[in-house]
């Protein structure tokens, strides 16, 4: 790629189970990801994390700080693992993009904010580059949810002026990108993909998520839960909107299934099945619902993310969107696990260049902003 610089996006996603670290080539007409990573967490450092993830109001200004500090160790880790494995110097790097770890997200209230965590100052220090971080807070400050902003790098990738498309990621929340001819990009969340279905898995024992949805695979839907969880209200908010596991978490699982986390592994095979095929069916039907609501015009649905995975989920998809082709994006050689990785490392490149992105038919923002804050390396002086 002719004129091209060289970033890394960072990202620790809903399900907070790994770094996803890629290294992106930027350049005025072209984005190419040519080397990507997944680190997992220390073990002592991923329970820490769970324990503020699942019960964020407990948190002190001790343990948000000392979290903060050590994801930002983590985080940095992670982008020398990957220039180790790409056989990158530092030096080639005009700058990393870490997104962090979302710990909480409150765009609609008197006083609304987002907060994600991993201190850049640490990373920029441990890594000797430039990091660019807390990307989210200018759209939230200017009126905007703040979220998604995957729908940004959709449109780069994936608009084709002869069909209308739609993006879906499937990470711990599902959103929604509706790319349709001469029109802007739309986009917002759906409500949840994996985050509940990888809970049950995880109370369930049969790991850390449901790989390949079998567990999904030998259960048939519930249709009296089904409709119980779809009374949530977040479902019948209109657009912008976002969410996260503030809202849909361990407590409103337990909640609607009437079953503490303690309880799971007592029912039988077969319950445990038929409840994951529910939750499985539950983001089915809201990503269909969302399609046909806000973007009946699409011919193509790309699915990208975690959830493209899982063969259960992408066909309870493809019956509800019978007349609509669903592809995963490595159909499109993007890969569908590091898109938001690349994401923040493009979204990094338009800060350093001080390009406002344009987030108001996404978000609801006010205007265009530049996203993120800049942490310069520290510099040796004589």
């Amino acid at each position: 790629m002719a004129n091209a610089r060289l970033f890394i996006g960072l990202i620790s996603g809903t399900s907070a189970d790994a770094i996803d670290a890629a290294l992106v080539a930027v350049s005025d007409d072209q984005i190419e990801t040519s080397h990507t990573l997944e680190v997992a967490f220390p073990a002592a450092l991923k329970t820490e994390l769970d324990g503020a993830l699942n019960a964020p109001d407990a948190l002190t200004a001790q343990s948000l700080g000392r979290l903060d500090s050590a994801l930002g160790d983590a985080f940095g880790a992670a982008a020398l693992a990957l220039l180790d494995a790409s056989g990158q110097p530092p030096s080639a790097i005009t700058a990393i993009g870490c997104h962090g770890q979302t710990l909480y997200h409150e765009p609609v209230a008197q006083h609304p904010f987002t907060l994600q965590v991993g201190d850049g100052a640490r990373i920029a220090t441990l890594t000797g580059i430039n990091v660019v971080n807390d990307f989210r807070r200018a759209d939230v400050a200017n009126g905007g949810q703040g979220a998604p902003l995957a729908p940004l790098l959709h449109d780069r990738l994936f608009r084709d002026p002869q069909q209308a498309r739609a993006v879906l990621n499937l990470g711990g929340i599902a959103n929604l990108t509706r790319l349709s001819s001469n029109t802007p990009v739309t986009g917002f969340d759906t409500g949840p993909a994996n985050t509940l279905m990888d809970r049950w898995a995880q109370w369930c024992g049969v790991g850390r998520y449901d790989a390949n949805g079998e567990l999904a695979r030998r259960g048939t839907p519930d249709q009296a839960l089904l409709d119980a969880l779809l009374t949530d209200d977040y479902f019948a908010k209109p657009v912008p909107k976002s969410t996260g596991r503030e809202h849909f978490n361990a407590a409103w699982l337990a909640n609607q299934l009437g079953i503490h986390a303690t309880q799971a592994p007592t029912l039988s095979s077969a319950e445990q099945a038929n409840i994951m095929a529910t939750l499985c069916a539950l983001t089915a039907k809201t990503v269909a619902d969302a399609v046909r609501a806000h973007a009946p015009d699409t011919g193509q649905l790309i699915v990208c993310g975690g959830g493209a995975a899982n063969p259960v989920l992408l066909g309870m998809l493809g019956d509800h969107l019978t007349s609509i082709e669903v592809t995963s994006s490595n159909a499109f050689g993007i890969d569908s696990d590091f898109i938001e990785a690349t994401l923040f490392a493009w979204l990094a490149a338009a800060h350093i260049d001080g390009v406002a992105v344009a987030t108001q038919t996404i978000t609801g923002s006010r205007r265009a902003a530049i996203a993120g804050t800049l942490h310069h390396a520290p510099k040796d002086t004589p």
